[in-house]
């Protein structure tokens, strides 16, 4: 076998050794390549032993072998065609439905149509066809939103309904463990850390019990109102010289000069009454029942009321028989103020929330229910309570009380008084929201007091109060008083209570 490659120009020499041959050997057309190729693989084949008996040097076995390799990658190979992704038709032949763009509206569209979008894929898995459960979706979406007046109301119900939906699902998985449960300080402690005398207390956590109680007392006096907040915020204050008579720091008294006119603290309408508190000329009142809000729009902010949606000056949206007004504030006379107590055996006054229902009569606004709770959320005293002068309005809107209601009670703002004096003391810590419009309806007295829409400020300050509802939905995820039938004094008080139990809760986290 002779180890000479002939020359593919018939030249019958031997592959050049110097670089510059093999170069341009390695350059050579594409014919020329197969041929080397051909010819290499036969020389390694049939050769093998040749290489080393022959004397032939080892530098040309190795450059033949090399050209041999280069050739056979240059030969062309064929790459099969990338195809692209064609959508199924099960995709494709139903549109999803779209929120259509509402400026201005209370809810932003883009989050009205993410949670839809989760709707969807959620009924998606029990709904039997794909129209089903878009109707559906939109159907759960539409209450959601007609259910809350503002964007995290809307979440919060969103939320809900998401999680109710979720639970139709058939088999849905449950993360089922066997996995034996540690608790963190055993995995701090170790596993001696049973058997030794250490233990672990962490220095900001707070137990149950210490939110009971004495323990909860001392803990909700850092929230106390200072006398000067008493002041600014028109609470009640005894009168320095006239026993049983309040007086208010926020506005000056009114002057007695025409007690026959009067001014509809809904249409603001001036009005004439007779000496018994009797409208005169019978005129229908003709207002907006919600409060003013702003909302963003193109170009700019704009004022609605949340009843109607109604620009300000718009004719109002809700008739009532006769105009009314609210004169708590004006008739300061038969106050009562509670006194101090001999301590008790533990220490502790007593914590409680209250929260008051009023009717417009006559003479303004009158106390028609109270509740009060204690620190454990349970009912201590509820009563129906008669007012002193005719109901011209019930208020059941707001109030949530009917005529029925009061039609076969006896109980009289002097006998609530005469209870809630016995209750509390001068130490007692009272819990409300705006808890001065309370006290003015029970013409009581009383210093110690929390108030949440004082420990949950307004962003703009006063006179700006943000409401019970919505520190409930964006603090604890709760919605109340959603029931058309009125509020729940029972449910507002509760709601006040948890409000600071959750803010003692947050603040010793940051403590820690």
């Amino acid at each position: 076998c002779n180890p000479a490659v002939p020359s593919p120009h018939g030249s019958g020499g031997v592959l050049p050794e110097d670089p510059a041959g093999s170069a341009a050997g390695s350059t050579a057309g594409c014919g020329r390549a197969k041929g080397l190729s051909f010819l290499a693989r036969r020389k390694e084949e049939d050769c093998s032993c040749a290489k080393s008996s022959s004397g032939i040097s080892p530098t040309l076995s190795l450059k033949a072998c090399t050209l041999a390799g280069m050739a056979s990658k240059t030969t062309s190979t064929i790459m099969p065609k990338r195809i692209a992704h064609v959508p199924s038709l099960q995709s494709t032949s139903l549109q999803r439905p779209v929120i259509p763009t509402e400026f201005g509206a209370k809810v932003p569209t883009n989050i009205r149509q993410r949670y839809l979008n989760l709707f969807i894929d959620e009924c998606l898995k029990f709904c039997s066809s794909s129209q089903e459960a878009f109707d559906k979706a939109l159907s759960e979406e539409k209450v959601a939103y007609e259910r809350s007046t503002s964007r995290n109301i809307y979440l919060n119900v969103a939320v809900n309904t998401l999680k109710k939906l979720r639970s139709l699902v058939p088999n849905s998985p449950t993360k089922t463990s066997n996995k034996k449960v540690v608790s963190h300080e055993a995995v701090l402690g170790g596993k001696l850390a049973a058997k030794t005398s250490f233990t672990l207390n962490r220095s900001g956590s707070l137990r149950a019990e210490d939110l009971t109680g004495a323990a909860l007392y001392r803990r909700l006096k850092e929230y106390l109102m200072s006398e000067e907040q008493l002041k600014e915020n028109g609470y009640p204050m005894p009168h320095p010289e006239k026993p049983g008579r309040a007086v208010l720091f926020t506005a000056e008294e009114k002057k007695t000069t025409d007690s026959s006119c009067r001014i509809c603290c809904r249409c603001g309408t001036e009005y004439m009454v007779s000496a018994s508190g009797t409208c005169i000329r019978k005129e229908e009142c003709v207002h907006h029942w919600g409060r003013l809000r702003k909302q963003r729009v193109p170009g700019g902010w704009e004022t609605h009321y949340s009843c109607c949606s109604g620009a300000v000056g718009s004719p109002g949206c809700q008739v009532a028989k006769q105009h009314v007004h609210d004169g708590r504030k004006e008739s300061l006379d038969g106050f009562v103020k509670t006194f101090e107590k001999l301590p008790t055996t533990d220490g502790y006054p007593g914590i409680y929330a209250l929260d008051c229902e009023m009717c417009y009569t006559k003479q303004g606004l009158e106390l028609t229910r109270v509740t009060v709770i204690n620190s454990d959320l349970k009912v201590v005293y509820d009563t129906f309570v008669k007012p002193d002068t005719k109901v011209v309005d019930y208020n059941t809107r707001f109030s949530g009380v009917t005529e029925e209601d009061l039609e076969n009670t006896s109980i009289t703002l002097r006998d609530v008084q005469a209870v809630l004096l016995n209750m509390f003391s001068a130490d007692t810590i009272l819990i409300g929201h705006s808890l001065e419009s309370d006290l003015f309806a029970l013409k009581l007295i009383h210093g110690t007091v929390v108030d949440t829409a004082i420990v949950f400020p307004h962003r703009l300050g006063l006179p700006y109060k943000r409401a019970l509802r919505t520190l409930m939905a964006d603090y604890l995820k709760r919605i109340i008083q959603d029931n058309v039938e009125g509020h729940d004094s029972s449910e507002d008080a509760r709601a006040c209570m948890e409000l600071m139990v959750w803010k003692i809760k947050e603040d010793a986290k940051v403590k820690r």
